[in-house]
């Protein structure tokens, strides 16, 4: 599902102009309907976590800033989806369809036979149409993604692949445990067996500069990317990152200073990509700054007047 080259605004419904390639555009597209996405929680860890390559994982990563609510640790796999669809129904009452989001720490760090199991259990409702799995690039391995293009043959499976950055000297400043290397191999398997990647990349990291996050757009549009997830960097309690701010605080980017950020990043991405999220959220117990909007539709909607302002929108400056 891709915009033509020529069509670089899509319309809603009330004729507004969508200024950038909306997931819920595509899913609407590819199903003719609303599909919803389930988060649920499968207990896995992470190498950079259970010290098989570091300890305390990234330094701005917590993962109660972003998982689902602590009851969830004590259900199965299935008893989340259950739950989950019946809520979700009740609030998008045109929902029929559900996409189970594997997100918290590394969703493929088990052995075969473990994840076969998990992914089963997280399929077996009968309104369950795919996976999305958050990962790592390191923990990924041949067997596993020869499965995972197995089944994709039945069921959308997509991996959401954590790169984060495209500068080694990032990932090595920010503790990642991997570098850009494994990235691009990771991202070339996956496309080998034809399973989407949405990758994620957070703007703003330490050793990181606007003009090298602008840059990973034009790295972005020459890899099997197919969706993409962009996140300010949040600084969250109980990291690393939030001792070394309590120590010395440093900047962090302004609302305004993201949307031109994120605008140019835009302009220069290939509009066939599809964006699934421009703004990280995290709990207001937990998050100590940046302290925008904490409603997400508002920051959404005063982006859209400020690309508005600026005739910014996605592929603006894409050519092949």
């Amino acid at each position: 599902m891709k915009w033509e080259e020529t069509d670089f605004y899509r319309f809603r419904n009330d004729g507004k102009r969508v200024r950038f390639f909306r997931y819920v555009d595509f899913l609407k597209e590819k199903y003719g309907e609303r599909i919803q996405k389930l988060t649920v929680l499968t207990h896995m860890t992470c190498p950079n976590r259970d010290g098989s390559k570091g300890v305390g994982g990234c330094i701005y990563c917590n993962n109660d800033s972003f998982a689902p609510p602590a009851h969830l640790r004590e259900m199965t796999v299935g008893d989340q989806v259950e739950r989950g669809i019946v809520a979700l129904r009740r609030r998008y009452v045109k929902a029929k369809k559900f996409l189970v989001y594997l997100q918290a720490y590394s969703n493929t760090y088990e052995s075969l036979p473990v994840l076969e199991k998990i992914y089963s259990e997280a399929l077996a409702h009968p309104e369950v149409i795919g996976l999305a799995i958050g990962t790592r690039p390191d923990c990924l391995d041949e067997r596993k993604m020869d499965y995972l293009k197995e089944l994709n043959q039945q069921y959308d499976i997509t991996i959401e692949l954590g790169i984060e950055s495209f500068s080694d000297e990032c990932l090595r400043r920010i503790n990642r445990g991997h570098d850009v290397a494994t990235s691009l191999w990771a991202l070339e398997e996956l496309d080998k067996r034809d399973i989407p990647v949405c990758a994620h990349l957070i703007a703003g990291l330490p050793g990181d500069s606007r003009a090298n996050f602008l840059e990973s757009a034009k790295q972005v549009n020459q890899l099997p990317i197919h969706f993409l997830k962009l996140h300010q960097l949040h600084v969250v309690r109980d990291t690393k990152l939030f001792e070394e701010f309590l120590e010395d605080p440093f900047p962090l980017f302004e609302k305004e200073e993201y949307f031109d950020l994120i605008a140019h990043f835009l302009e220069d991405l290939n509009p066939s990509i599809v964006i699934q999220r421009l703004f990280g959220e995290a709990p207001e117990h937990l998050i100590v700054a940046p302290l925008w909007e904490k409603n997400l539709s508002e920051l959404l909607y005063q982006f859209s007047l400020f690309q508005e302002e600026r005739d910014s929108f996605q592929g603006k400056n894409f050519s092949k």
